[in-house]
């Protein structure tokens, strides 16, 4: 059974839904400051989530069975489509993922749901920097599935910028070992305000590191991992081009591969 209850920043239960493959909740009423949506369900830790007309849908996991959706606020709202979480009616849907699509080599990474900080649901994506500490710059951008980089700031141009900082690390933790074998980064590709990467590191929580070269592109740039299985992954001892600019960033970062075998 999965269940969906909207509640305000004081726990109260204002609206819920629950069904036993997709639940579906419509919401009456402006959000204000502090609601959540928290999601429920028994004997099933793979779903699909849509936690609003405007957000794509999205696979999470739920490693306790549990997710904690804060609903974005203020200056959080920038790295969102305008029209996401406004006006006085909201939709959310979650649904169980299918054997099917749990057999599918797929993009791991993707979760339009994440969320700065921390969060009881995967993927999630943190880093030891990120920009002026705006929205628009958090890592938790780099997994929603936008992969819009002709430009920065607010949506759909929202990235992981890294402050200029040289020591800079993103990490991606999916939370629970899955199988990987290729990746792809998408670039923010505004030249010339833009500086770009020429190389970098990612390293995978089963002990391996792997080198790679970037190109002054806005294409996906896809990246052979070799076949690993891995909790998370770290990118990391990025070296900048010798662009004037400061500003490398990073808009998308996919991750192919499948469920543990």
């Amino acid at each position: 059974m999965i269940r969906l209850e909207y509640r305000n920043a004081q726990g109260d239960v204002l609206a819920c839904a629950e069904h036993a493959q997709e639940a579906l909740l419509c919401i009456d009423g402006v959000y204000a400051e502090g609601d959540m949506i928290r999601v429920t369900c028994d004997e099933c830790t793979h779903l699909v989530a849509r936690m609003d007309a405007a957000l794509e849908a999205g696979e999470v996991y739920l490693p306790e069975g549990v997710m904690t959706w804060r609903v974005p606020f203020g200056e959080h709202r920038l790295a969102y489509s305008p029209v996401a979480f406004e006006g006085n009616r909201h939709i959310v849907s979650v649904r169980k993922m299918t054997e099917k699509e749990l057999a599918c080599r797929r993009n791991l990474a993707c979760n339009p749901s994440d969320l700065r900080g921390d969060t009881d649901f995967y993927p999630h994506c943190t880093a030891n920097v990120e920009t002026r500490n705006e929205s628009v710059f958090a890592a938790r951008n780099v997994i929603d599935g936008c992969r819009h980089n002709i430009s920065h700031g607010e949506w759909p141009y929202q990235s992981w910028g890294i402050g200029a900082r040289e020591d800079a690390w993103c990490l991606l933790d999916f939370g629970r070992e899955v199988d990987v074998d290729e990746m792809a980064l998408t670039l923010r590709a505004d030249f010339p305000h833009d500086a770009y990467w020429v190389s970098g590191h990612v390293v995978l929580s089963d002990g391996a590191e792997i080198a790679y070269d970037l190109q002054k592109t806005g294409d996906r740039q896809f990246i052979s991992l070799g076949k690993h299985t891995v909790r998370w992954m770290r990118l990391e001892r990025m070296q900048k081009s010798d662009d004037p600019s400061a500003f490398p960033a990073l808009i998308e970062w996919e991750v192919f591969g499948a469920e543990k075998a």
